[in-house]
């Protein structure tokens, strides 16, 4: 009986995470592109970017709930659950699924009742005020070096899409891949439809995006930090650890994927391909290099 009922909580777990999936991915193509990137030439190869301490130092849904914070949204001291998720990430160096869920679902409780189109603009703001200053450099230039390449570049992320959008935008990145919150009439509800975009979900969003756009996985590249997008990382032919935890050095390093660390300001250990685009990539930065010493 007991492992009937495991058996079945991890079939449901594995619906919630495609339905996120699913659900991420339709949200993403429904808004359209409508960013100011160069039209992508390379169309059936992509970049997906993992955002928190991948692409951006700290958890970006902890940033927004400060911002929310200074607004009087909620008390100072309601931050405390976020600053602790944050701070048990920072030092253990890896995230805690459980803890994951429970943080973000306690940050999109503070948005039940409000107006999707009230924190956009909220958003817009709190990136400007604490977010634009958190972006890791060297991941940004990965990011471009795959836009340089004619590349189309997603976030693929936790956060809600709303503010995922806002973070894509902001980099000149193609879009994002994140949580989907429910809503009725331009109001949250305070649920989510299906779960978290958080490990499995993720893989599912990537493998839906590139069924909806035409996508080559195998062509594809995928960034994060964590042991828990390893999901995420597999389904497509390159993988990269950005800055990554002990548990994600460690499948890295028997899998033979990149590691890059701008945490330290030491070079990239690399491990597997020269490059994560070949050739084509290395060409990328040496003109870049050629020109900042103009």
């Amino acid at each position: 009986m007991v492992r009937r009922r495991v058996v079945e909580g991890t079939a449901e777990r594995e619906r919630l995470a495609e339905l996120a999936g699913q659900a991420s991915a339709e949200a993403a193509l429904a808004v359209g592109p409508g960013l100011e990137t160069a039209a992508a030439t390379d169309l059936t190869a992509a970049a997906f970017f993992d955002v928190d301490n991948t692409m951006m130092m700290g958890a970006s849904i902890f940033h927004f709930a400060r911002g929310l914070a200074a607004r009087k949204y909620f008390k100072n001291s309601d931050l405390m659950g976020f600053a602790w998720q944050q701070i048990k990430f920072r030092v253990g160096g890896r995230e805690d699924p459980q803890s994951v869920k429970a943080s973000r679902e306690q940050a999109l409780s503070f948005v039940a009742g409000r107006s999707v189109a009230e924190l956009v603009a909220l958003g817009e703001e709190i990136y400007d005020e604490l977010m634009a200053d958190k972006i890791w450099t060297g991941t940004q230039a990965l990011a471009k070096m795959h836009l340089d390449a004619g590349q189309r570049v997603w976030l693929v992320t936790a956060t809600p899409v709303e503010l995922a959008r806002i973070i894509a935008r902001r980099l000149g990145l193609t879009g994002a891949l994140g949580t989907v919150s429910e809503s009725e009439d331009g109001i949250y509800t305070g649920k989510l439809v299906g779960d978290l975009l958080h490990g499995r979900a993720k893989a599912h969003a990537v493998r839906a995006l590139a069924a909806k756009e035409g996508l080559d996985l195998r062509r594809c590249t995928a960034y994060s930090d964590s042991v828990n997008d390893v999901p995420m990382l597999s389904v497509v032919g390159t993988a990269v650890a950005v800055n990554p935890d002990s548990g994600l050095r460690e499948v890295a390093r028997k899998r033979a994927w990149e590691i890059r660390d701008f945490r330290t300001g030491r070079k990239a250990a690399k491990i597997g391909v020269p490059s994560v685009l070949g050739a084509g990539a290395v060409a990328v930065a040496a003109g870049l290099a050629y020109r900042r010493r103009q």
